[in-house]
């Protein structure tokens, strides 16, 4: 799983809570690229035709806002019209009409951003590696080791599925990763993947 590219469509007054949800989602070896920040970034909206047209998944931020983005509206009827999978995050079940209204997606709750974050990546999981119900995608994040002086590059392998996942999360458990080189270990949300601090070795689980 490296190479791949995801394309998120949205309304531009979403920019804020579409960056909060794709935070972490931005670690994973695969590009993301948010529409509004293509534009702000000083890409034409040629460019950003590019983007979409070699896009593998095209996630389609649905809110009220959106429903009546002629842009929204556009970049999801050329992903249909060019067979790329339209994966809808919706604040709402009316959102979802039209060519996509059968199809998976994943609800948006304000009140638990961590639980849709998690639900996002089980659906990115299923359409960047559709391996079968019984293989479990490895994927990974890569960092720079924080340490003074270090600076080794640090891998977080990511071999468990989601539901494993999501019980750690419940039980308050984390995702770990350890420097090679200085011994230095770093926690993880297995929920969201998102960073949550290095740790000294006392913290270090068995």
């Amino acid at each position: 799983m490296t190479g791949e590219q995801v394309f998120v469509s949205h309304a531009p007054v979403d920019l804020d809570l579409v960056q909060e949800l794709f935070s972490t989602v931005k670690n994973f070896p695969f590009g993301v690229h948010i529409a509004l920040e293509e534009i702000e970034s000083g890409r034409t909206r040629k460019r950003l035709e590019g983007r979409l047209a070699n896009s593998d998944v095209v996630v389609a931020v649905l809110t009220e806002a959106s429903a009546t983005s002629p842009w929204v509206n556009q970049e999801v009827g050329y992903a249909l019209a060019k067979g790329i999978p339209v994966l809808p995050l919706y604040d709402d079940e009316t959102f979802r009409g039209g060519f996509i209204a059968d199809i998976e997606g994943v609800a948006i709750d304000r009140e638990n951003l961590s639980f849709t974050i998690f639900n996002l990546l089980c659906r990115l999981r299923s359409e960047l590696s559709p391996l079968g119900a019984l293989s479990v995608p490895n994927w990974y994040v890569r960092f720079p080791c924080t340490v003074p002086d270090c600076g080794h590059p640090v891998t977080l392998d990511i071999t468990q599925g989601q539901t494993k996942l999501w019980k750690l999360s419940e039980h308050g458990q984390f995702l770990e990763a350890t420097c090679e080189v200085c011994d230095a270990a770093y926690a993880f949300d297995p929920a969201t993947i998102g960073f949550v601090r290095r740790m000294d070795g006392l913290e270090r689980t068995a």
